[in-house]
């Protein structure tokens, strides 16, 4: 057989019915799977961006007790020390113990508001992961079924590619 021929019959064979709506399906689930690969990505970026920030601000939160310690230090010796200039100095010092406690405090709530987005974002990308899984398993039975012309492999295809779609959906319910 010629490859004018072999052409010839591709050509005719990709003109049936079955296998214009499986090409169609096919190119839905690729776009669908690009989309949902695009998400997971992103999902992944936000969810390690998060975690840095978080362990930023425990870095600070860190600092700002460390401090306080100083400060609490600091005005415990000049405590001991007799007269009224030392007394005044311990009480600038209580002060600022009072104003880096309170900062922890401030800075602790929004490293766990960051921990909590951080943790979000990664079920948001393992939805999209699994999500990924069954669009690609999607392909393979689509591309089964015109290698075989066995409508039940479309079928299982297009099963999969809802149950893919409703895994990437149900990301909107999570928070």
């Amino acid at each position: 057989m010629g490859l004018d021929e072999e052409l010839k019959e591709a050509a005719e064979k990709a003109r049936e019915p079955f296998d214009r709506t499986v090409g169609a399906t096919m190119a839905i689930v690729a776009a669908a799977l690009a989309l949902v690969s695009v998400l997971g990505n992103v999902s992944i970026t936000e969810e390690l961006l998060q975690q840095q920030k978080a362990s930023d601000q425990w870095a600070y939160y860190q600092s700002k007790s460390i401090r306080r310690y100083q400060s609490e230090s600091a005005a415990d010796m000049l405590r001991t020390v007799p007269g009224p200039a030392a007394a005044v100095a311990a009480k600038k010092y209580d002060a600022n113990v009072d104003r880096y406690r309170q900062d922890a405090e401030e800075i602790s709530h929004k490293a766990r508001e960051l921990e909590h987005e951080s943790e979000v974002k990664g079920r948001h990308a393992l939805r999209f992961h699994f999500a990924e899984v069954f669009l690609e398993v999607a392909i393979v039975f689509c591309s089964l079924s015109l290698l075989t012309r066995r409508r039940w492999f479309w079928s299982a295809g297009v099963v999969l590619t809802v149950v893919g779609a409703g895994s990437a959906l149900t990301v909107l319910l999570i928070r």
